[in-house]
């Protein structure tokens, strides 16, 4: 089996750790105004320099921050564009009587642009801990319409969403992207929730409710992706990975790929896919029928949301399964998504976390002949 020189490698991973408790109350004394941003930014810095050597301890050849600088993987990015404004937090009741706090919502209210590089300190400061490959995760740009629809998008400045809603939001994308291939970034992963929840029945429903048809949005969101690809600068890899929901261990959505599978996969124009495949949310490998040659799916067959090990044995007879519907050369593994989507971190514990991805390394290389 060939081995893979540029990303995605055979074994793989979405990107997000869990954060360390120093790293934790130091954000905590920045909330209560105790530490400068200066000083949280070095505390950050340690623990990013230490998740790489993590990173790299285990084998793996691409390499994240941890997304540590983050608190949301999307919104963190996401309020940075300029048109985009979020709603204070607020706590919610929960059916059980206690109370939680909900994301902030977000909302189009002014022509999308993009006003600064935002990931290009944080991109050049992983680079220089590693000489691996570095991989920089953004929210996908389908995160400013799903959420919140029409209703969430200023009518004033788009009274229709097509072409120029979509096209700013690409453009600003675009420079984004500009910026970090001019830093010598060669690889990004758009982290996208909206797909994964168009394949449950619930989710589909509630878009519907809203005003959206969920037999039309993929094939929307594929073609508003595909505007981004296209500014996508030579020699960089661009990856998306579909996730139903990964908050403190939970999930959100359930169902197989199907309702999406062919705009994801045939229409789509992005260069891999990380798929969630640890249990029977996720349906079966049959979608992945639509899978053009010379693409690579990224099997998320190790759970991030439990510490129960699996087995080799298990992960090689799924691998099996898939390689029934694309050739195994197409395929790649990696857990089903991150440690810490958010900055409150999964229910597994840090030596979870190390197995594994240990588990993830070895099993490639058994597989494919290297990770």
């Amino acid at each position: 089996m060939t081995a893979r020189t540029t990303p995605p490698f055979r074994a793989d991973h979405v990107g997000s750790f869990l954060r360390p408790p120093y790293l934790l109350e130091a954000r905590a004394k920045r909330a209560r105004g105790e530490i400068s941003a200066e000083e949280l930014r070095r505390v950050e810095d340690r623990a990013i320099a230490e998740i790489v050597k993590f990173q790299e301890d285990v084998g793996l050849q691409s390499i994240t921050d941890g997304e540590f600088r983050r608190t949301y993987f999307h919104i963190d990015f996401l309020q940075q564009l300029g048109g985009v404004a979020t709603d204070e937090p607020k706590l919610v009741k929960k059916p059980d009587g206690t109370e939680e706090l909900a994301p902030p919502v977000m909302r189009v209210v002014d022509k999308v642009r993009h006003t600064k590089d935002i990931q290009l300190a944080d991109f050049l400061y992983l680079k220089s801990c590693t000489t691996r490959t570095p991989k920089v995760t953004i929210p996908s740009p389908t995160m400013l319409h799903f959420r919140g629809g029409r209703a969430g998008i200023s009518k004033a400045h788009y009274p229709e969403l097509e072409p120029d809603f979509y096209e700013d939001v690409a453009q600003a994308y675009g420079e984004e992207l500009a910026s970090l291939a001019r830093a010598g970034c060669t690889y990004v992963q758009m982290d996208d929730t909206n797909l994964a929840y168009l394949c449950d029945e619930k989710m589909r429903a509630a878009a519907r409710a809203r005003g959206d048809d969920p037999q039309e949005l993929p094939h929307r969101y594929a073609a508003f992706i595909n505007r981004v690809v296209a500014r996508k600068p030579a020699g960089m890899t661009l990856a998306i990975h579909l996730c139903r929901g990964n908050f403190q261990s939970t999930w959100a959505a359930q169902g197989g790929y199907e309702p999406v599978a062919e705009a994801l996969l045939s229409e789509m124009k992005v260069d891999a896919y990380f798929l969630e495949y640890d249990d029977e949310r996720s349906g079966d490998f049959r979608p992945l029928r639509f899978l053009p040659k010379g693409k690579i799916v990224v099997l998320g067959l190790v759970t991030t949301k439990r510490g129960e090990l699996e087995s080799k044995d298990f992960l090689k007879r799924r691998i099996d399964e898939a390689a029934k519907y694309v050739p195994l050369e197409q395929l790649a593994l990696s857990p089903q998504c991150g440690f810490s989507s958010t900055v409150h971190g999964n229910r597994i514990t840090v030596e979870d976390q190390r197995a594994k991805l240990r588990l993830v390394v070895e099993t490639a290389a058994e597989v494919w002949g290297s990770a």
